[in-house]
């Protein structure tokens, strides 16, 4: 079962993979849908100022039926990165449960476990979010940009071999605590995407032509992915509450105090705080929408570094990273 894991690991990174190129084909053949239109559209003023008549019928109907052949090749490409995202979706579900099985618990114990149980809840909620607004599929590209980039870097750099929890995490509060937390940043993960793309996409629509406003020349409108943006964190925000509160109950059951300062609980504060702020702006008025975002991926920042940061430079007790 743990080669069988490993090995689903890999074919989901793949599909992930394909997912992404599938994306970034839709956005080339975006922007060849409208270089095809505008020359059809100069045919027809040629046409007419040089005859006076009908003869640039047909260069339209040729550029016409051009670009809605560019249009449906874009569109295909779409579905077809959908559908494999889907499929990776599904493989990374049997890597996890596989592992489950293998190490007879919950696939959490150690960052390599957390950091694919937390990818998958992101890209499964993505699928969520496309099946209610399939206008969004675009930002499709940058997600699963991000999906490769996670789980590659869990299967390369982070993998563990299966090893039996330590005894301070034999509790069901293991349970209660992992998961919340771990459904928490899966979102968290999902809402810090549209949180840059909105970014961009709201300097472009500026008039801002550098880099990397031009990356978001094809993503959805900007009002749609700051929605999004606070939509996410809004349903993720109270899961990480009740997650930190069951980890300061469990704290008091295990070590005999619900809150000490370690680094792990030092940051989760850190990262709840910035998460109450960009909340707490979004519904404020006077504070741009671009301000408060920072927020929220600063507050995203800080979840990377508890992962990470907390688990490889700091010694504490919540040292399960699993690396050497």
């Amino acid at each position: 079962m743990s080669a069988l894991s490993d090995q689903l690991v890999s074919f989901a990174i793949l599909a992930y993979l394909v997912a992404m190129i599938s994306h970034a084909v839709e956005y080339a053949l975006g922007n060849a849908r409208a270089q095809t239109a505008a020359p059809a559209r100069a045919l027809v003023g040629a046409g007419v100022g040089a005859a006076g008549g009908g003869t640039p019928e047909t260069p339209v109907a040729n550029g016409s039926s051009a670009a809605e052949r560019t249009a449906r090749r874009a569109r295909m490409a779409g579905l077809v990165a959908v559908a494999v995202t889907a499929l990776g979706v599904l493989l990374h579900l049997g890597a996890l449960v596989t592992r489950g099985i293998a190490a007879d618990r919950m696939p959490w114990g150690n960052m390599y476990e957390f950091v694919l149980t937390v990818t998958w809840i992101g890209v499964a909620a993505w699928l969520v979010v496309l099946w209610k607004r399939p206008q969004l599929r675009r930002l499709g590209l940058f997600l699963s940009l991000v999906m490769v980039l996670l789980v590659a870097t869990a299967e390369l750099v982070l993998y563990t071999p299966i090893v039996p929890l330590v005894p301070a995490l034999n509790s069901y509060w293991f349970v209660i605590h992992v998961s919340t937390i771990v459904f928490a940043s899966g979102i968290f993960l999902l809402g810090a995407v549209p949180a840059v793309a909105f970014l961009m996409r709201s300097g472009y629509e500026r008039g801002r032509r550098s880099f990397p406003y031009t990356l978001a020349k094809r993503l959805p409108a900007a009002a749609a992915l700051e929605r999004l943006t606070f939509v996410l964190h809004a349903f993720a925000f109270p899961i990480f509450t009740f997650a930190v509160i069951a980890g300061a109950i469990w704290a008091e059951a295990a070590w005999g105090r619900p809150w000490g300062w370690d680094p792990k609980e030092t940051w989760s504060f850190i990262s709840w705080v910035i998460y109450a702020g960009y909340l707490h702006a979004r519904a404020t008025p006077s504070v741009k929408r671009n301000v408060a975002t920072w927020l929220a991926i600063v507050g995203f920042l800080t979840m990377l570094m508890n992962l990470f940061g907390v688990n490889i430079f700091f010694e504490g007790l919540h040292s399960y990273g699993g690396l050497d």
